[in-house]
């Protein structure tokens, strides 16, 4: 079970992450897409996602991945990724609820470049009972 405590904290990732275009083209191949000088859309989930997980799971946070299904997700572009562009990415646990026994988890991830807020995602998980 999560950590209740662990709601509106935000969990900053240790790495930077600097986007190829080899990424780009790759994940842009799957959606059909031609056009690769900038990331499609969704592309900003193949990082946060990512950060998501290792944040979440750690020990103090107590989400448990083995159980956790997809729920929605969501995003706010302020501008496009392009290759090239390095990010460092934060989590906030922003509400956590039980219904039916199944915990239902809303996750912002934002990515930075420097100071700059470039991408936000919500991620709403749900561990099934």
């Amino acid at each position: 079970m999560l950590n209740p405590d662990s709601v509106g904290r935000t969990f900053k990732g240790a790495e930077t992450i600097t986007v190829s275009q080899s990424q780009i083209d790759s994940f842009a191949s799957v959606l059909g897409e031609t056009q690769t000088d900038i990331a499609p859309p969704t592309f900003s989930i193949r990082i946060t996602l990512n950060q998501m997980q290792k944040i979440l799971s750690d020990s103090d946070v107590n989400l448990d991945w083995s159980r956790l299904v997809h729920g929605d997700q969501r995003f706010e572009i302020n501008r496009p990724i392009k290759a090239g562009d390095s990010f460092t990415c934060s989590s906030t646990i922003e509400s956590y609820r039980v219904a039916a026994g199944n915990e239902i988890v809303t996750v912002r991830g934002d990515l930075f470049s420097g100071n700059e807020l470039v991408v936000s995602t919500w991620s709403t998980l749900v561990v099934r009972a």
